[in-house]
């Protein structure tokens, strides 16, 4: 009985000694999860136990340590939550984010595995696919509406439309005036000139003009209270509409002056936005928070091209490793739950750093060390069994 003690000890210290190895192996393996061995005693109804078996390898999937790497497809999962990637036809999991693009525009690992996640718009009410990058442009989008917000000097003098006609040329026929821009339906720019007159008493003529050109019919109103605050119930609002010519469509926007004012102070522009835009090309994707992927266009816009999905289990010791640093889902496990970064219980997204392993070296080589006598124990048992067996074999 001493010998098989002593064997089931060997073979249980033989494990942990594995166990200790990998885990000091990985200690660099970014997003490794360290191990530990827990072990049980073995009776059969003796008195005097028979030893020892291995009941489980447990994995530990605390937090590793966030490591800055200033590599922009490197990612990480600040809190709860896996990577889901598509390893050929298995789906896997991972919690190491080191990414390449592909010329196909895909988010892979190093073994090929593609990051997976839900199209732009769609949401969790989506099925994950694999994550691609369009190489195509950004199309060109015309303007349709614009928000302006201007301080107009309430102290300028009137102009009387009947004896002073409307003349971009001629200065003296309106009060005020900026430039801003405008894009038609192929993404040409253009000048977009805004001409402020002030006909009576708390009322401006606004009228817009397109490269030069001044419409008669693009003309509004603005009304101000005795504060100087704008009226818009009393004010007009038309859409100003252009032909651009060179086979675009007729450029149609409104104009918004939401927050301008009539004070005794000079004209000053406060702000002036417009939501049209040129084409442009991809230059670049970022990540944010929310695991967006968020493409980056020479038209200085940018569009969000996919959102990155994470899994978690309900019993997340119970996956199987299966090597190349993931994991494949069990009935132990349970199914996963899927998810976006920042939302529920899972954690933030962070770009540009990795997680480290979360094995603690020096407490490793401790474990070694301890794992070591374990086994060196279990060796001295068997010499003493031998040793007393040897006695016996000697008796005369």
């Amino acid at each position: 009985m001493g010998f098989s003690q002593a064997l089931s000890g060997l073979n249980a210290a033989a494990m942990n000694l594995d166990v200790v190895g990998n885990n000091i192996a990985n200690s660099q393996t970014v997003g490794f999860k360290g191990s530990s061995v827990q072990f049980a005693d073995v009776y059969a109804g003796a008195q005097v136990g028979l030893g020892t078996r291995v009941a489980a390898v447990l994995q530990d999937f605390s937090d590793g340590t966030l490591e800055t790497t200033g590599r922009n497809l490197d990612l990480a999962v600040a809190g709860t939550g896996f990577f889901r990637f598509m390893q050929g036809e298995q789906v896997v999991y991972s919690r190491n984010g080191q990414l390449i693009m592909t010329p196909e525009g895909y988010l892979e690992n190093a073994q090929g595995a593609r990051l997976t996640g839900f199209p732009a718009g769609v949401g969790t009410g989506g099925q994950p696919v694999p994550l691609q990058v369009p190489s195509g442009a950004m199309n060109a989008t015309a303007t349709t509406g614009v928000e302006a917000s201007f301080n107009l000097d309430a102290r300028a003098d009137l102009i009387d439309r009947a004896t002073v006609p409307f003349d971009p040329a001629d200065g003296n026929s309106y009060s005020y005036a900026n430039t801003g821009t405008a894009f038609d339906s192929l993404g040409v720019e253009h000048t977009m000139t805004m001409y402020f007159s002030k006909t009576a008493d708390n009322t401006w003529e606004v009228r817009v003009a397109v490269d030069g050109n001044a419409d008669a019919a693009n003309v509004g109103e603005l009304v101000f209270d005795s504060n100087g605050l704008l009226n818009e119930a009393a004010s007009t609002f038309p859409t100003y509409g252009f032909t651009p010519g060179g086979g675009a469509d007729a450029l149609n926007f409104a104009l918004a002056f939401d927050g301008t004012t009539q004070f005794g102070q000079d004209f000053n522009l406060d702000n002036l936005n417009q939501n049209g835009y040129t084409a442009g090309t991809l230059v670049g994707i970022t990540f944010d928070d929310a695991g967006n992927v968020v493409g980056n266009y020479s038209n200085e816009r940018s569009q969000v091209l996919g959102t990155i999905a994470l899994a978690d289990f309900r019993n997340p010791e119970g996956l199987q490793a299966a090597g190349d640093n993931v994991w494949v889902e069990t009935a132990t496990s349970g199914q996963p739950l899927l998810g976006l970064p920042g939302s529920g219980m899972f954690g933030s997204l962070e770009s540009g750093v990795v997680e480290t392993s979360n094995v603690d070296l020096t407490r490793a080589l401790v474990d070694l060390i301890i794992a070591q006598r374990n086994y060196q124990a279990n060796t001295q048992t068997i010499k003493v069994q031998d040793e007393v067996l040897q006695s016996a074999v000697n008796l005369r």
